[in-house]
């Protein structure tokens, strides 16, 4: 536990002094605050086109931002060295990826906070902005993009050699899971039996962890009449008492499954050291 902390503090320090974080931040607070401007009712409530094109918004910069960051500072410890010489002192890899995913998580939250906390200040003071419902909810879905994606760093990051290969995968990995989904789930549901789409849609969406988080949030706004007769079920299911608990339970399935499935890549790598 101890040097988990200890490697939670080095990764908060290292994070803060990166110029990526603040720039990401910055550009995140000024379109935000443009949509607040722009949109003519004082105050946006529910699922709307304002609060639709924010989530989009964080939709496709969150989780570039995310695994970047992620997947950097692991393949950083490879090329710098530096993991060469903490892999001599007692210390587990679990250990060592605990830390690095709670201090990069420190650093994603609080830089996500800051540029809602900015542009909701500058809104405020400009006479418009979301109501609190809308504007916590669209916070909690940047921070389970932030937590789900930085897992996944990690797995990019453990299978990663350099900096280039990580940017590649980064890459790879961000376009198939925001860019490319939709397209292939409509192709791949089209191909399939009618008694078959309904299960399918369902194991596929859980393995998308923007678009687990994207219609927990649609739903959550009062955006589910626009999803579609197939989500119906996902719909009850969300606005019933355990879908909160449910969308919970299933982030940490998957954050832990992907933490393991990079300490398991890290330890063979480990051994070769």
């Amino acid at each position: 536990m101890k040097t988990m902390v200890v490697v939670a503090a080095r990764e908060l320090r290292g994070g803060f002094r990166n110029p990526w974080a603040y720039a990401f931040m910055a550009l995140f607070a000024v379109f935000m605050l443009s949509l607040l401007l722009i949109q003519s009712q004082n105050y946006v409530a529910g699922y709307s086109g304002a609060t639709g094109t924010m989530l989009n918004l964080v939709l496709y910069f969150l989780p570039l931002m995310t695994l970047a960051m992620g997947a950097f500072s692991l393949t950083g410890e490879k090329e710098d060295g530096s993991w060469e010489l903490l892999s001599t002192y007692p210390m587990s890899t679990l250990s060592f990826l605990a830390g690095k995913y709670a201090g990069l998580a420190a650093v994603m939250l609080t830089v996500t906070a800051m540029g809602f906390g900015v542009a909701a200040l500058a809104g405020w003071a400009a006479g418009s902005g979301f109501s609190p419902a809308a504007f916590w909810q669209l916070y909690l879905f940047s921070v389970s993009l932030s937590l789900l994606f930085l897992a996944v760093a990690m797995l990019i990051g453990a299978l990663s050699r350099n900096r280039w290969q990580a940017l590649t995968i980064v890459v790879a990995v961000w376009f198939f899971l925001i860019i490319a989904w939709q397209p292939i789930l409509i192709a791949a549901l089209g191909a399939m039996p009618y008694l078959w789409i309904k299960p399918a849609l369902t194991a596929l969406t859980l393995l998308n962890p923007a678009e687990m988080a994207r219609l927990f949030t649609v739903v959550k706004l009062g955006g589910g009449a626009m999803l579609g007769p197939e989500y119906y079920e996902w719909i009850g299911w969300i606005r019933g008492p355990a879908g909160t608990w449910g969308f919970a339970g299933i982030s940490v399935l998957w954050i832990c499954g992907f933490v393991l499935a990079a300490c398991l890549i890290w330890e063979r790598g480990r051994r070769r050291v």
